[in-house]
């Protein structure tokens, strides 16, 4: 039903739009026209698809309608268009108030020019008016929708005309868009199948994962409908920081999982760089696509990039210090939910701090958390041996939960590799001390 109900809109969008095109070309070279202006061909009354919601929520006019459907219209009817290859029989050449990208190889590929000759024709007050659809403030910039990109800098009315790959999939599928991990952007998405009553928490540190749940909650009330987003700073930042193993990670799936955030988890070895300035462009990639997603970004091991910055000896010390100062800007402006986890909590800057709303220390488990941890680490289909005491174990080993997993799975498997269903105790003291032997502590 989505998809049906967006190919009508946008077949009815598509149509009034090569009406308009038809209409501007009449009206360019003084051919009878049953219309006046463009603006009077009135625009398809639409649905309830993904587009139709769009222009809704941001009370688009014609302009951004006509804007949106050209830029759609090389992907869903590029034939549409074809009627800007017409060329200028005296000098043998397209018409240069068409637009178009130089080079396309397919169908004509529109551009900011191709826009305004469609929306103003040579009416230089118009296309000054309209300049105003790609300012800072417009939604078209400010929701990330176009994605302009001059070629070779030339000027801006030379860039092809668009849409980012998240609206372009919103608008055709209703389907939010995933982007896929490479250099273009350096994070992974990552998933759990578990939920807050699976998360083996200390009481304190639990209390303060729910308050990232609730202002994921409520904060859009929080800043919009209590206007506090001219007093308080967007987004919300957050150090986890523990030994390793003790659900960091698994706590910030679990916090996308439960309010119905992706969660994306930044690849440090994509992103840090030893030649200067790569490191700054390969993080913008992924906080530009990530502004205005409701995601959850995650810095697993931040102190490699938000670690404490150094005294100035050489030129390398400044550049370093330069894009500390760099991503701690871009952090603070983050709209999103940002996560950073650490180890230690004094390997992180001061500057990075002084800005997370809070700071929230994962210990190691209690007995009582590790007996729960081990009770829920086995299979359903796993029988423990009669010897196995749990609760012993829990009380006499001091493992934090990623350890006392790793241990469940040496056992399990050892197991499964004597044709058995059954959890014997060797083994799995065999698979405590493998986890300890891996700290030089013997257990």
């Amino acid at each position: 039903m989505p998809l049906t109900t967006n190919a009508n809109d946008l077949n009815n969008e598509l149509g009034w739009l090569n009406r308009v095109i038809d209409t501007r070309f009449k009206l360019f070279f003084a051919q009878d026209c049953a219309y006046q202006s463009i603006q009077d061909i009135p625009p398809p009354v639409l649905g309830n698809s993904s587009y139709a919601q769009c222009i809704e929520r941001y009370q688009f006019g014609i302009a951004e309608r006509i804007t949106l459907a050209l830029a759609l219209a090389p992907v869903l009817s590029p034939g549409l268009l074809d009627i800007f290859f017409l060329k200028n029989q005296l000098y043998d050449r397209r018409f240069s108030e068409f637009g178009g990208a130089s080079g396309s190889s397919s169908g004509f590929m529109p551009t900011v020019q191709t826009l305004l000759f469609i929306l103003s024709n040579n009416n230089l007050e118009q296309r000054l008016a309209l300049q105003s659809l790609f300012e800072r403030n417009h939604a078209f910039v400010q929701q990330h929708m176009l994605h302009l990109q001059s070629l070779d800098n030339e000027s801006q009315l030379h860039s092809p005309l668009r849409l980012s790959d998240e609206y372009q999939t919103l608008l055709t599928t209703g389907q939010h868009y995933r982007p896929s991990f490479g250099s273009q952007f350096p994070a992974q998405l990552i998933e759990i199948g578990l939920s807050f009553d699976d998360l083996v928490l200390h009481p304190g540190t639990l209390k303060q994962v729910q308050e990232i749940q609730t202002f994921i909650t409520h904060g859009p009330t929080l800043m919009h409908d209590w206007g506090m987003k001219h007093k308080l700073r967007p987004g919300y930042r957050s150090l986890f920081y523990g030994p390793p193993g003790t659900g960091k990670t698994m706590t910030a799936c679990i916090l996308g999982k439960v309010t119905g955030r992706d969660v994306y988890k930044v690849d440090l070895s994509q992103v840090v760089s030893k030649y200067i300035g790569e490191t700054e462009k390969n993080l913008g990639k992924v906080f530009d696509q990530a502004e205005h997603r409701d995601w959850i970004l995650f810095f697993d091991e931040a102190d490699a990039l938000f670690g404490k910055r150094s005294g100035i000896q050489d030129a390398h010390d400044r550049y370093a210090n330069q894009e500390t100062a760099f991503l701690l800007q871009r952090l603070e402006c983050f709209d999103g939910i940002a996560i950073l986890a650490s180890n230690w909590r004094d390997n992180l800057d001061e500057a990075f701090a002084r800005r997370f709303e809070t700071m929230i220390y994962f210990p190691l488990p209690r007995p009582e958390e590790r007996l729960r941890l081990w009770r829920q680490g086995f299979s359903n289909k796993a029988r423990l041996a009669a010897d196995i005491d749990l609760q012993k174990i829990a009380k006499e080993h001091e493992l934090a939960g990623g350890a006392i997993l790793n241990a469940v799975r040496y056992a399990s498997l050892q197991a499964l590799a004597r044709d058995s269903d059954t959890i014997v105790l060797d083994e799995l003291l065999q698979g405590i001390r493998k986890e300890y032997a891996k700290t030089g502590k013997s257990g």
